[in-house]
């Protein structure tokens, strides 16, 4: 199985590479791509060394699955170039999210959207919508959503090398100003309600991802959502803080129990002994963790909880992997 990483020397890309070795992917030839300058240099994958190559060598290289982490740019510009040589596409860009013609997937959710979709481009969701819709669908499958106000505390791994690094420069240096920022602001000893760029209605692309592909994902154009996205100066993992009316009522022990038995779902939520999900214990694992499950006594058929998740892995890497496991172990994609 010829596997491509476009990308492969970025914070997602890098990642993509470490959990197809930890899931033992059926890796036969690794083909990892990046931009010219990086073309050359090596990578390690499964002990070895592997050169970087370039778009047009990956390309005449026929790999079966592209992983892309490269940007919407990039990918709206070569991954129709992959598709053309028959190669599934697997998008971690917003650059496809929206398209009509392109499965949005989260595997545990909706993997059989792939088959229902003419393109071989696959998007991978916002990072923020994955973490919240693997807690909501299995509680709208009983409930019915209505509407969803979220907050979210997002690391600033979110925004790739760069975010991390401002964030680690400013802290050692005690400088308000970092060189090259990723940033508007400071963002240590600070919190930044901007992720992404502002739209006419005011909020930001982030916060428009939330409401547009949760719909997408879980299927139903019924269901509202308000967020507000947040950068935060922890190093990964997002949390969120999620306020959710239903159409029916439910027993708060009910939506504890459905969630326990969730894929790919955590419930950590024990007060006396202030046991609830945190960036810092979410990092690095895949699950996505619950906690602060409470009723909002202020209105009616209505659920608060708190969500978190590591942005790199489920959010971006993992999520992306599942979907390429799923194209094989369904038959859609072939050794």
């Amino acid at each position: 199985m010829k596997i491509a990483v476009v990308g492969a020397t970025g914070l997602v890309g890098q990642m993509m590479r470490r959990i197809l070795e930890e899931r033992n992917f059926p890796v036969t030839e690794m083909i990892p791509v990046a931009t010219e300058r990086s073309v050359g240099k090596k990578v390690k994958f499964r002990g070895e060394d592997v050169e970087v190559v370039g778009m047009e060598t990956a390309i005449a290289m026929r790999p079966q699955i592209a992983l892309f982490s490269a940007g919407g740019n990039t990918s709206l510009e070569w991954a129709p170039k992959f598709e053309e040589v028959g190669c599934w596409v697997i998008d971690n860009s917003s650059a496809w999210r929206m398209d009509p013609t392109c499965a949005l997937v989260v595997p545990e959710i909706n993997a059989h959207d792939i088959v229902k979709y003419g393109r071989k481009i696959i998007a991978n969701p916002n990072c923020s919508t994955i973490q919240m819709v693997m807690a909501l669908n299995p509680l709208h499958k009983l409930y019915s959503i209505k509407r969803i106000v979220v907050s979210t505390y997002q690391s600033v791994s979110g925004s790739g090398a760069k975010g991390v690094m401002q964030l680690y420069n400013e802290r050692s240096s005690g400088c308000r100003v970092a060189e090259n920022p990723a940033y508007p602001h400071q963002i240590d000893k600070n919190v930044i309600p901007q992720v992404d760029v502002f739209m006419e209605n005011g909020y930001t692309k982030e916060e428009m991802k939330m409401h547009n592909e949760t719909r997408k994902i879980i299927g139903s154009d019924n269901i509202m959502v308000s967020a507000t996205t947040v950068r935060v100066p922890v190093s990964g993992g997002h949390s969120e803080s999620v306020n959710v009316e239903f159409e029916r009522d439910f027993s708060i022990d009910e939506v504890i129990t459905t969630l326990q038995q969730t894929e790919g779902v955590v419930v950590e939520d024990d007060l006396a002994n202030n046991v609830y999900p945190m960036p810092i214990n979410a990092e690095g694992k895949d699950e996505v963790f619950v906690g602060r499950i409470r009723r909002d006594y202020t209105q009616a058929n209505t659920l608060n909880f708190w969500v978190v998740s590591d942005n790199l892995r489920k959010g971006a890497a993992t999520n992306a992997v599942q979907i390429a496991e799923y194209l094989i172990s369904s038959g859609i994609v072939k050794d």
